[in-house]
């Protein structure tokens, strides 16, 4: 059978553009322009973002905008210093949580085969699978506001027993990080910081 990929055919590579967009100019931002985020934008980066994988196409990330300003009063009295003005300010802050019955929805999102049996009661395997998996989800999220002409302001800086004890009090979800949004203020940037170089990072094997 003929690979379709074959070496005459080629890749199909994302535009520098729009590589520059999402990795080489996307900062994390820390202060924002006053302009307000259509509900619609938030929704066109959760549209994207879900298409993500995930185990099992499990999708145990929940997404709470908060965009009032009481809103973001209940979040500010649990979060480290440095991480109050910048959230208050940002139009937009996302809590990316965690759903703790996660399986529940899994015969509807992965109808191959019974994969919510091997989830209930096991609580080890609960955790591990949705803390891993909404990270994900959440990292996708950034990328797809990213790609949506959004800026980013990701954060952990935060009390995590008290948001979940504001925005969670049933116990069902439980907060994995936070996320600014918005349309950053690039004049008040700080040069990127570096990164680690292919060999300190990767092993080919």
């Amino acid at each position: 059978m003929t690979d379709i990929r074959s070496a005459a055919t080629p890749p199909n590579i994302v535009s520098k553009d729009a590589l520059n967009q999402l990795f080489r100019e996307g900062r994390t931002h820390s202060a924002w322009l006053p302009r307000p985020v259509p509900v619609g934008t938030l929704r066109e980066a959760y549209e994207i973002a879900r298409l993500g994988p995930t185990s099992a196409n499990s999708t145990p990330a929940r997404f709470v905008f908060l965009e009032s300003e009481a809103s973001k009063a209940r979040l500010l009295p649990a979060l480290a210093p440095l991480n109050v003005e910048k959230t208050r300010t940002a139009p937009v802050t996302a809590i990316i949580a965690w759903d703790t019955e996660f399986y529940e929805k899994l015969p509807r999102l992965f109808p191959h085969a019974d994969m919510r049996s091997h989830f209930v009661g096991n609580q080890p395997l609960i955790h591990e699978t949705a803390f891993r998996n909404s990270s994900l989800e959440g990292a996708y999220f950034i990328l797809a506001a990213r790609s949506v002409g959004l800026d980013c302001g990701p954060m952990s800086g935060f009390d995590a027993a008290k948001v979940n004890a504001e925005f969670f009090p049933d116990g069902k979800w439980k907060v994995n990080f936070l996320c600014n949004l918005g349309y950053g203020d690039r004049s008040k940037l700080f040069p990127r910081n570096p990164r680690l170089e292919f060999d300190e990072a990767c092993r080919v094997l």
